[in-house]
């Protein structure tokens, strides 16, 4: 089926065929006639799927023609979230005369009050900057007819909620809503069904999934030799871009400046960088002025960062769904991408949890010619009297896999 057979607008279909969109992916075949038939959807996939298009395209349809207030509202976790699905909507909407505003924190007010004071069609928003527009007055939400929230499970995880609720009970009752959400813990349950009228809901593939184009694996090691091992995986695989995701921003300054020293490209990516800041590491990383990135979480869900070859989780996510998330900025789009955790003791717990959540096992990997100290983690490898796995040699008579030995030339694939 063709995005011609879905029934969007003209100037939408336009804008997406200049776009380079061929087929709908199947977020997009279910969720784009539900939302066009006014109906509210709850929507979970897996990342790299198509989400943004999928609410995106049926609402600008729906608008089809400019007016002075905004009618359709798009709540976003995080500033990078808000600033790609407005780039998005800008892109389908290239031949119409729709206009998408974009609202978030870290930068001045001006150029943002001034595009809301022209008129707006669309706002694509994080909750507190546009609860700050709407105290000033600069703004209203009378006349909305489309309410997204996107990410509603990260927008809790980070203490959100009270303000989505506050922008909620501002909008008007007779609206059309939409959420998309990886999971659904009992706040979220309670949100649709205090904020939403008989949602459908469209779910693609399993919600717990690692994608098929992703090989990931489990790397023990003892705590003080974390630092060795990442440099050892960037020496001995092949790669083109990786995104290395800490747990702190404290840690992610300290391997971007370990990573550094061994002359590599490297951006960084958290918080407390600089929205200008933020742009020209996400800028640099895309065009490949970067080769690494080294992030938060807040860089593994929902950005638009094509061709990544690689992710390093340096610190186990703490959260399971978290790992879904890390590990899906590589796969995308039907290519193939790598995943290597580096695990710890006290990290035996999280990457438990995390593989009964995606409900398979990961296999444990070892770099050959890598001096590991002893740790208990080496446990859970297997018992072989024959120390060598595909080719590889281990010692004390633990057998692991040798996916990444060292490789004769160049090290990375370019």
């Amino acid at each position: 089926m063709s995005f011609d057979s879905l029934g969007l607008s003209d100037n939408i279909l336009k804008g997406i065929n200049e776009m380079g969109y061929e087929n709908p992916t199947p977020i997009q075949l279910r969720g784009i006639p539900l939302i066009l038939d006014g109906k509210d959807v709850i929507g979970s996939a897996q990342t790299g799927t198509g989400k943004t298009a999928a609410f995106g395209l049926p609402i600008l349809s729906r608008l089809d023609k400019p007016a002075k207030e905004p009618r359709a509202l798009i709540l976003e976790p995080t500033r990078e979230l808000a600033s790609q699905v407005e780039t998005a909507f800008q892109d389908f909407s290239k031949f119409s005369e729709l206009r998408t505003t974009v609202l978030y924190g870290g930068v001045k007010y001006g150029r943002q009050t001034d595009a809301l004071k022209s008129g707006t069609d669309i706002i694509v928003a994080t909750p507190g900057r546009l609860l700050d527009h709407l105290e000033q007055q600069n703004t209203t939400l009378k006349h909305l007819k489309y309410l997204v929230l996107d990410e509603a499970d990260r927008m809790l995880d980070m203490g959100f909620m009270p303000d989505v609720k506050k922008i909620i009970q501002k909008c008007p009752k007779k609206r059309q809503t939409a959420l998309f959400s990886a999971t659904i813990p009992p706040i979220i349950e309670t949100l649709i069904q205090w904020a939403m009228k008989d949602p459908e809901t469209v779910e693609i593939g399993m919600r717990r999934s690692v994608a098929d184009t992703i090989s990931h694996a489990v790397y023990p090691v003892a705590f003080d030799q974390k630092d060795e091992l990442v440099l050892a995986l960037l020496r001995n695989v092949e790669f083109d871009s990786v995104i290395i995701f800490c747990r702190t921003k404290i840690g992610a300054d300290k391997v971007g400046r370990i990573l550094k020293r061994e002359n590599h490209s490297v951006a960084i990516l958290h918080s407390n960088r600089t929205q200008a800041e933020r742009e020209r590491s996400l800028k640099g990383f895309r065009d490949g002025k970067f080769e690494v990135l080294v992030a938060t979480d807040i860089a593994s869900r929902g950005l638009d960062i094509a061709n990544v070859s690689h992710v390093v989780n340096y610190d186990v996510p703490q959260h399971p769904e978290d790992y879904v998330h890390r590990i899906g900025r590589t796969g995308r789009a039907a290519a193939t991408g790598d995943a290597y955790t580096i695990m710890v003791a006290e990290d035996r717990q999280h990457m438990e949890a995390i593989e009964r959540f995606i409900g398979n096992k990961i296999k444990r990997e070892k770099i050959e010619g890598f001096d590991y100290k002893y740790t208990a983690l080496f446990d859970d490898g297997k018992r072989s009297g024959m120390p060598r796995f595909r080719g590889g040699s281990v010692g004390r008579g633990f057998s692991f896999g040798m996916s990444t030995r060292g490789k004769s030339g160049g090290r990375r694939r370019r």
